[in-house]
C-alpha cells in the first residue's frame, strides 16, 4: 500500500495549461474515426496555437548566446568612488546572470564566426539590477548612436539577396567602414585573431562606454570596465574557426555549459580605470569617444573583485532567450557620462527589450529584480505582480496612506550643462593613431595574421572600396596599408 501510494506521489500527469488533466495525447477529436476535427478540441488548439507563438522575435543583433549564473564578490570597498551599495564592502555577494553572444550573425550562426562577442552581466544588487553590457573589445564601430542603424544594416544580410556579409556580401562592409574612418581601430581587433572565439571561459570582456562612479559626497569620477578571464585570454585563427564552424559551429556554447556542469566554476577579475573629470580635456582623444581606449601607463587597471559563474540555466529559452539586458539599467552610485554611443543605447536597449518580450519584461525571472519593486504601473501585456495597494495606483495620494512614496535622495551629480542645441562632431577624432598604435603593439605572427585576415575579406570587396580602406589603413600605419594594398595587389 505504502509502495503504491509512493508509486503515485512520483507520477506527473499531462495537464493543459489550465491544469486540467490530458487522457490522450496521441489523437485528435474528430467526428468519427475519418471525420474533420473539431475546433472544441481545445487541448488541440491549446497545443498548436503555443506551438505558433513559441519563437519569439530574434535579437536583431546578440542573437545567439549563452548564459550562466553566479556571484560578484567585491575585493576591497570602491566607496571612495562611488557609494553604488554593492561596491562598498570586502567580500560582499552579489548575485549574477551573465550572457555571452556573438553580435552579428544569426541564432544557428556559428560560434566561431569572426564577429564581435557580447559580454553582458546582470547585477541583482540591492538597489535594484545594474546592468554592464560590454564586448570583447574595448572599442565600437562607431561613436555616435545615430550611426547604429546603419553600421547594423551594412554587417546584416544584404537586403536584396540575404546574402551575409561572410559569403558574397562583403562589399557592404567594406564600403561602410572605409567611409567611417572611426571603424579603423575596432577593425585591428575585430580581424585579429581576437575576432574568432573558441571559448566564453578564455575571452576578455570590455564596458566599451564611460560611465560616472559617483560616491557619498557626490564626487564623481569616469570608469571603465574590465574582465579579465581567471583561465586566461586565448584565441584562435581564422583557419580554426572555419574548421570548427563546420565541426562544431557550438564550441563556445558547450564549452561554458560542460564545465559549469561538470562542478567546476568560470571566473573573471573586474577591473576599472579610472579619470578625474577634470583630466578630460587634457587628453589628446576623447575619452568619451567609444572608439578609443584609454592608455593604461596614464590611466591603470584597479582591481575590483571577482566573478565566479556556477550555475547553469536550467531552461534555455526562458533563461537565456528571455534574459534581457539594457543600459538603463544602473543604481545609484553609477550615473551615464556623456558619451554619444551610450547615450542612444540607454533609450535603444530597454525599447528593444519592450518590443520583443513585451511591457513588463522586467518580471519574467531572469529579469526581475531581487530587490523588492514598488510603483504605480500596472496592466499591459503579461502583467502579473501581485500588486497591493488597494483602489490607488497613482502618487501622490492619501487613500493608500501615501504609499508608494519617494524614497530619499541618493548622493548624484549636478553637472551644469550650457550650450547651443546642435548636431556637432566631437573635436577630438584622432580616428586612425590608435589603429596604428594597436597594430604596432602585436607581434610579428598576429601582424601577420591581422593583415592576412583583412586581404581574406576585403580581397571579397570591389577594387574601389579596397583602394579606399588601403588609404584608412596607411593612415593608422604606412607597414600595414602597405601590406595590405600588396595583399591585394593594388601595388607591385
Amino acid at each position: 500500500m505504502k509502495k503504491d501510494q509512493a508509486r503515485r506521489k512520483k507520477e506527473r500527469h499531462l495537464t493543459t495549461n489550465q491544469g486540467v488533466p490530458v487522457s490522450d495525447n496521441q489523437n485528435s477529436l474528430t467526428v468519427g474515426q475519418r471525420g474533420p476535427g473539431l475546433l472544441q478540441d481545445v487541448q488541440l488548439v491549446e497545443k498548436l496555437a503555443h506551438f505558433d507563438r513559441e519563437r519569439i522575435p530574434e535579437r536583431v543583433v546578440h542573437a545567439k548566446g549563452a548564459g550562466a549564473y553566479g556571484y560578484f564578490q567585491v575585493h576591497k570597498s570602491m566607496a571612495k568612488y562611488s557609494c553604488a551599495k554593492f561596491l562598498q564592502d570586502a567580500g560582499k555577494k552579489t548575485p549574477v546572470f551573465v550572457r555571452f553572444s556573438t553580435v552579428i550573425g544569426a541564432r544557428g550562426s556559428a560560434d566561431t564566426a569572426r564577429d564581435p562577442r557580447g559580454f553582458a552581466v546582470k547585477f541583482y544588487t540591492e538597489d535594484g539590477n545594474y546592468d554592464l553590457v560590454g564586448l570583447n573589445f574595448p572599442v565600437f564601430f562607431i561613436r555616435d548612436s545615430v550611426k547604429f542603424p546603419d553600421m547594423v544594416h551594412a554587417l546584416k544580410p544584404a537586403p536584396d539577396t540575404n546574402m551575409p556579409t561572410s559569403s558574397s556580401a562583403n562589399s557592404r562592409f567594406w564600403d561602410f567602414i572605409s567611409l567611417t574612418p572611426e571603424s579603423t581601430h575596432l577593425i585591428t581587433w575585430l580581424f585579429s585573431d581576437r575576432g574568432t572565439v573558441k571559448s566564453y571561459r578564455t575571452m576578455e570582456g570590455f564596458g566599451v562606454n564611460t560611465f560616472e562612479w559617483v560616491n557619498a559626497r557626490g564626487g564623481a569620477v569616469y570608469v571603465k570596465y574590465h574582465w579579465k578571464p581567471k583561465a586566461g585570454a586565448e584565441t584562435i585563427d581564422r583557419h580554426e574557426a572555419t574548421r570548427l564552424a563546420g565541426e562544431d559551429p557550438d564550441v563556445a556554447t558547450r564549452d561554458l555549459f560542460d564545465t559549469i556542469a561538470s562542478g567546476k566554476t568560470v571566473e573573471y577579475e573586474l577591473n576599472v580605470q579610472l579619470m578625474e573629470i577634470a583630466d578630460e580635456l587634457k587628453q589628446d582623444f576623447d575619452p568619451l569617444d567609444a572608439t578609443k581606449t584609454w592608455p593604461e601607463d596614464k590611466f591603470p587597471l584597479m582591481p575590483v573583485g571577482k566573478m565566479v559563474l556556477n550555475r547553469n540555466p536550467q531552461n534555455y529559452f526562458a533563461e537565456v532567450e528571455q534574459s534581457a539586458f539594457a543600459l538603463a539599467s544602473v543604481v545609484p552610485g553609477i550615473e551615464f557620462s556623456a558619451d554619444k554611443l551610450l547615450q542612444g543605447r540607454i533609450f535603444s536597449y530597454p525599447d528593444t527589450q519592450r518590443h520583443r518580450l513585451g511591457a513588463n519584461y522586467l518580471q519574467l525571472p531572469v529579469n526581475r529584480p531581487q530587490a523588492s519593486v514598488d510603483n504605480n504601473q500596472r496592466d499591459g501585456a503579461m502583467q502579473y505582480a501581485p500588486y497591493g495597494g488597494g483602489t490607488a495606483n497613482y502618487e501622490p495620494n492619501t487613500l493608500a496612506g501615501g504609499m508608494p512614496r519617494e524614497a530619499p535622495a541618493t548622493a548624484t551629480t549636478h553637472e551644469f550643462i550650457k550650450g547651443r542645441e546642435m548636431r556637432h562632431k566631437i573635436g577630438l577624432t584622432s580616428d586612425f593613431e590608435q589603429a596604428g598604435r594597436r597594430y604596432r603593439s602585436l607581434g610579428r605572427t598576429d601582424q601577420d595574421h591581422l593583415v592576412d585576415n583583412i586581404v581574406d575579406s576585403l580581397g571579397k570587396a570591389g577594387k574601389p572600396i579596397q583602394r579606399r580602406m588601403a588609404e584608412n589603413l596607411t593612415k593608422a600605419d604606412p607597414s600595414l596599408g602597405k601590406r595590405v594594398a600588396r595583399g591585394l595587389e593594388l601595388v607591385n
